[in-house]
């Protein structure tokens, strides 16, 4: 399958000792109307996520199960 759809990390800041650290916890997709499919791996307790952009060392060839 060639899967060329727009890639995205998504991610969940996790707050400790007054630091702010970021977990990936999946992967998003914009299809071809626009709209974004977000496949998670883990869920985060606090219900807050971040979609953004991959940045070039991260692309890679992967395709969602």
């Amino acid at each position: 399958m060639n899967d060329t759809r727009k890639r995205m990390k998504v991610l969940c800041p996790l707050n400790r000792n007054g630091k702010t650290f970021w977990m990936r916890v999946g992967s998003a997709f914009v299809n071809a109307d626009g709209s974004i499919s977000v496949y998670l791996d883990a869920y985060p307790t606090d219900r807050k996520l971040v979609i953004r952009d991959l940045e070039a060392t991260e692309q890679t060839t992967e395709t969602p199960s």
